[in-house]
């Protein structure tokens, strides 16, 4: 996301880094009943990338799409089979007038089974309001997550939730019906968001629709739901038993969205983490550390024990 609170945004900043650590091997993991099925069955949008090898699901955050994680799919094959996937109220997946964590994971629990996940379980990768959806999913639909990567978020609610307020406000400012060109939408933000960076990736959400434009993201409901999106579901909606199985907690060095305090939540639920610290990148690790995270996902991925 967008530079730097604790609601699923971040720096685009570039700046050197390097793995401070490496994930260990990983023993057996261990069967968890699911708890009884609550999802609703929805057709989410997603893209393949890769042919070959077992099949990881990734998951954005806040303002996202599928599609942001595109460089990192091919960089990853053939070793793994990528999907793309846009999630409710993002990208080209339907509208739900919920930005609830537990819904959002219910959805996607429903697509998977019926869709990606339908021969058995397979690895999911969250970033920031995608890692919320991820651990949700893990620990409520155990049975569908072989291994699961959380990208710099924590099990715990997020603070300065301020600047996604100015920036779905400013978004919501933007008169569609008064733009004759993409490049009119960027003229009309740059006093309100003055980072090209930003504002690109904010704009990846407008679509030509005809003869004019719309946004793909539901901005009303984001900017509703906002406090929400920053929170995080309590105990007893997360299951009864913690997710045994391997996890990758990977945080930007730069980025304040892992904590240590955060550390006793995320082993208590997910009592199989390995952390590692990718030096000099903020929250967004994948676009700023490509290399290096591509590396800590491979690693993770293929390694043979379970």
């Amino acid at each position: 996301m967008v530079a730097g609170s604790g609601c699923g945004c971040a720096s685009l900043t570039p700046g050197a880094c390097r793995v401070e650590d490496r994930p260990r091997k990983l023993g057996s993991p261990v069967v968890t009943e699911a708890i009884p099925e609550q999802e609703q069955t929805l057709s989410l949008h997603s893209t393949v990338v890769g042919e070959g090898g077992e099949t990881v699901v990734f998951l954005h955050g806040l303002f996202g799409q599928g599609r942001n994680f595109t460089a990192i799919a091919k960089a990853l094959a053939p070793d793994l089979r990528s999907v793309l996937v846009d999630l409710p109220n993002h990208g080209r997946s339907p509208w739900t007038g919920t930005a609830d964590y537990v819904a959002g994971a219910d959805a996607v629990a429903g697509w998977l089974r019926a869709e990606t996940a339908a021969d058995g379980p397979v690895h999911v990768v969250g970033h920031s309001m995608g890692g919320k959806v991820a651990m949700v999913l893990a620990l409520r639909h155990p049975e569908l997550v072989d291994r699961l990567v959380v990208v710099d978020i924590s099990p715990s609610p997020s603070q300065g939730v301020g600047q996604f307020e100015h920036l779905l406000g400013s978004l919501a400012s933007v008169e569609l019906g008064a733009l004759g060109r993409r490049a009119d939408a960027d003229t009309a933000l740059r006093e309100a968001i003055p980072s090209d960076a930003v504002r690109g990736f904010l704009l990846q959400n407008l679509r030509a629709d005809g003869d004019g434009f719309r946004w793909q993201a539901d901005l009303d409901l984001l900017r509703r739901e906002l406090p929400h999106i920053g929170d995080f579901p309590e105990a007893d909606a997360l299951g009864a038993e913690p997710f045994d199985h391997p996890v990758l907690w990977i945080a930007g060095g730069e980025s304040d969205y892992v904590r240590p305090e955060h550390a006793a939540t995320m082993r208590r639920l997910f009592p199989r983490t390995t952390a590692v610290t990718i030096k000099g990148a903020g929250h967004w690790v994948h676009s700023e550390r490509p290399e290096a995270f591509t590396s800590a996902l491979r690693v993770f991925l293929t390694a043979e024990d379970r």
